[in-house]
């Protein structure tokens, strides 16, 4: 496939796209965006004065990681009030090809019924593999920013061991004190003591909780309920980087003071310009 008969159209998104833009005008790629108004974006890049301009303009469609976060409306830089998913699935075409991150069940029936090609950027390996790193990172900045005391020397906990805890126990190990692991499944409490960390079933954690000077969730459902939160630390740093609404009764922790917080969007918040390059690469491989 002939890729100079291609055209890149951005509908909403973060700094990633942002600086994805301006990376492919720099490879000499046509590129118009619309609602990713932004300072440093390349000014080769157009900026379309509608939603179908845009679309009609592009044929390659990238929209944000993830597309919405309230099922509803485009994430976006620069708002639009036509920026729905309603309004992205009746302008799509049979002639476009859909990037974006965690793809809407109606988006997706709308290419497939049109005859799309499109990824979901969040459920390919490599992608979510890389993702874990600028997560990892952000989510220890968050840390330092949100407490006042250093990691070393502390005692932290992670709730979970997937592919974003594994990351950022790799990337704690230089700073905490010592690092417990916390699951329910056998072979992911095996996975992390093979890695040489602390484990505790999720069970029991009520038993050692009060330990813990920092405590990072990736769990995304409810594992910090208000009978746990009331055992911790009157100084415990909460960081909680699973899905909304997060696994944290964020409620009750503002109501005993528990210094909680829940942390989305960390790559694009801390690392738009590598995981632009990632999701770059990607997708050019791809078509």
């Amino acid at each position: 496939m002939n890729l100079s008969y291609f055209d890149f159209a951005f509908i909403g998104g973060d700094k990633r796209q942002v600086y994805m833009a301006n990376e492919l005008v720099k490879q000499n790629y046509s590129v118009t965006v619309y609602g990713l108004d932004d300072p440093i974006l390349d000014s080769l890049c157009k900026r379309s004065a509608s939603f179908l301009e845009a679309m009609s303009a592009g044929q390659i469609i990238i929209t944000p990681i993830p597309v919405s976060k309230d099922g509803h409306h485009i994430v976006s830089i620069s708002p639009q009030s036509d920026l729905t998913i309603k309004n992205l699935c009746s302008l799509l075409t049979a002639k476009h090809k859909l990037f974006g991150g965690v793809l809407p069940k109606d988006l997706k029936s709308r290419c497939e019924a049109l005859g799309i090609y499109y990824q979901d950027l969040m459920k390919q390996e490599e992608i979510t593999l890389y993702n874990t790193i600028a997560t990892a990172e952000g989510t220890i900045a968050e840390a330092i920013l949100n407490s006042t005391t250093n990691l070393h020397g502390s005692a932290c906990l992670i709730l979970g061991f997937g592919r974003c805890a594994r990351t950022l126990a790799e990337k704690l190990k230089g700073l905490c004190g010592n690092i417990d692991i916390a699951a329910r499944s056998p072979l992911a409490l095996s996975a992390a003591y093979a890695a040489s960390y602390g484990t505790v079933n999720l069970s029991q954690l009520e038993e050692k909780i009060e330990e813990y000077d920092y405590i990072f969730n990736t769990i995304p459902t409810l594992v910090l309920p208000k009978e746990l939160l009331i055992k911790t630390k009157s100084n415990v740093v909460i960081i909680d980087i699973a899905s909304a609404p997060g696994g944290v009764d964020f409620n009750f922790a503002k109501e005993i003071h528990r210094n909680a917080k829940l942390c989305l969007g960390l790559p694009g918040i801390y690392a738009p310009k590598s995981s632009a390059l990632a999701l770059n690469n990607y997708i050019l491989s791809k078509i």
